[in-house]
């Protein structure tokens, strides 16, 4: 895999991901404990034999850059190895990064410095497990000049997505922006291809269309734009998902709204989740600080006694469960749970500090929290609205670094007296 330089785009604000985003890229979110968004594309990458990685960031990109430099910086550049984040440079023009294919068209001088044979042009901000190798054989073998990741999908979902239309022999004839009556896979009229945003483009033909779609008025995207104009004259196919993740249905998914984020790691939790975590063969890597295991304590049997427990749940390295219950919830790094306090169905990011006698239901908590003594989240939508970013399902988001009004403490101790 020599000859393939990935290029990860990571520039989103991730609007619909607020206030998780406040302070942060989309691909730098935290997930399932202990990762970050971009982890699983870049553990793709690593698997798969890829290690000439361009990370193209834009909008606060500090807690990203840094995740980089602490999990990622075992590249060796010796053997032409290398991670590296390329922020939008201003050498074509006085803008920033104007859609997927003009930040590629932007870093063309990079491109042309580096020389590869083929160009992997990838998102940050999906979680999937996927060998870009197998597509790389997929695309020599069709002797195709670009090839676009594919997952089956049923027709009546895949009006939300690009849907790529095909023949026999896997070529795209067709690509459409979320069409109200996807095209059917050849030979299967219930199901519809639909694009993963992923392209692997032969390098000089990637750089041909780069520059003409860069003269003209248009979105400058590689659904909407590139892969529709390259149809004409050059050999494109669609490659169907392999999923690593070998699992009955494939996994792929778009943790862009809250709802899908809560819900992407509370299958985490379940006893047989959709996302298996635990396969030795596919590693996901991340940046582990030196931190102690997770400990817990308190187990006084007697009426009213204190138990420090976790049922159903993922607990991180440097938690400390005291005396406090803890169930279908994700903790991440060094949270803490205090006496007397019920964790449920809840995301618990770094740092986060819940006190004793606390009820916390269906919440997403950023870092560096900490919640009052006696407070109750999750329970009354009305209060929460007042305080907090509460989602139409129930949700209620707390961000980083807030500061929680201790009014809930005043109560705890009437209730005590």
């Amino acid at each position: 895999m020599i000859s393939i330089l990935a290029m990860i785009l990571a520039g989103g604000k991730g609007e619909r991901l607020h206030p998780l985003t406040m302070h942060r890229a989309k691909p730098a979110v935290p997930f399932g404990g202990i990762y970050r968004i971009i982890d699983f594309t870049l553990s793709n990458c690593i698997n798969s034999g890829v290690r000439k990685i361009a990370v193209l960031p834009q909008y606060k990109s500090l807690s990203l850059d840094k995740h980089l430099r602490l999990a990622w910086n075992f590249f060796s550049g010796e053997l032409n190895e290398y991670i590296i984040s390329v922020p939008p440079q201003q050498r074509v023009g006085d803008r920033w990064y104007q859609g997927t294919a003009d930040a590629i068209y932007q870093n063309i001088y990079m491109i042309e410095k580096d020389a590869p044979e083929h160009l992997l042009v990838l998102a940050g901000d999906h979680i999937y497990k996927m060998d870009y190798a197998e597509m790389f054989r997929f695309h020599q073998e069709k002797k195709a000049d670009a090839t676009v990741a594919a997952i089956e999908m049923p027709r009546n979902m895949a009006s939300s997505f690009g849907v790529i239309e095909v023949d026999n022999d896997c070529r795209i004839v067709g690509f459409e922006e979320k069409p109200k009556d996807p095209k059917p896979i050849p030979g299967r009229p219930d199901m519809a291809f639909a694009s993963m945003g992923i392209y692997l483009f032969n390098t000089k033909k990637a750089i041909e269309h780069l520059e003409f779609d860069a003269l003209q008025d248009t979105a400058h995207d590689f659904g909407k734009n590139i892969v529709p104009q390259m149809l004409t004259a050059d050999r494109v196919c669609a490659y169907n998902f392999k999923d690593e993740n070998k699992k009955e249905a494939k996994y792929w998914r778009d943790v862009g709204t809250i709802d899908a984020y809560w819900e992407a790691n509370m299958d985490l939790v379940s006893v047989d989740p959709q996302l298996n975590l635990y396969d030795k063969a596919w590693p996901i890597r991340t940046y582990q600080a030196q931190n102690p295991p997770a400990k817990f304590v308190f187990a006084q049997e007697k009426k009213g006694g204190r138990l420090g427990i976790a049922l159903d749940s993922i607990v991180a390295h440097g938690c400390i469960v005291s005396g406090g219950r803890v169930q279908n919830s994700v903790l991440s790094p060094n949270v803490r749970v205090n006496s007397y306090s019920e964790v449920h169905d809840s995301i618990l990011m770094e740092n986060v500090d819940i006190g004793r006698h606390c009820r916390i239901r269906k919440a997403i908590i950023d870092k560096d929290v900490t919640i009052p003594a006696g407070s109750e989240i999750g329970y009354n939508h009305e209060k929460d609205k007042k305080r907090y970013h509460v989602t139409p399902s129930g949700i209620v988001v707390i961000a980083k670094g807030t500061e929680v009004s201790d009014e809930a403490r005043e109560k705890l101790v009437v209730k005590a007296g």
